[in-house]
C-alpha cells in the first residue's frame, strides 16, 4: 500500500509541473490564478499522502489543512486584486480606468 501512495504522489508531482506551465504561460491572469490554486490543492494532497507514507498522518494532515486554508485565502485575495485588471503589468493599457482617472 505504501508503494501505491508513492506512485500517486509522483503522478501528482507531474501534474504540478503541468499546472506550473499554465501558470507561467497562461494567456490571462485568471488562468494564472487558477493554476496556482490547483498547484496548492495538489500540494495539500501530497502532504496528506506523505503523512500516510511516514505513518504520521496526524502531523501531516494538520500541516495540509493549514496549507489548504492559506491557499484558499491567497486565491481569494488574488482574485479580488485582479478583479478590475486584465494584466499583471503595472501601467499596462489593459488596466481598467476607474473613476475617470
Amino acid at each position: 500500500m505504501e508503494s501505491f501512495f508513492i506512485y500517486i504522489a509522483m503522478f501528482l508531482c507531474l501534474l504540478v509541473i503541468l499546472a506550473l506551465y499554465r501558470g507561467i504561460a497562461g494567456p490571462t491572469v485568471l488562468d494564472r490564478i487558477i493554476s496556482i490554486s490547483a498547484i496548492g490543492t495538489k500540494t495539500t494532497i501530497i502532504l496528506a499522502l506523505m503523512g500516510f507514507i511516514y505513518k504520521r498522518s496526524d502531523m501531516f494532515l494538520d500541516i495540509a489543512l493549514a496549507y489548504a486554508f492559506l491557499n484558499f485565502i491567497a486565491t481569494l485575495a488574488a482574485a479580488k486584486f485582479f478583479r478590475g485588471r486584465k494584466s499583471i503589468i503595472p501601467g499596462s493599457r489593459y488596466i481598467k480606468n476607474r473613476g475617470g482617472k
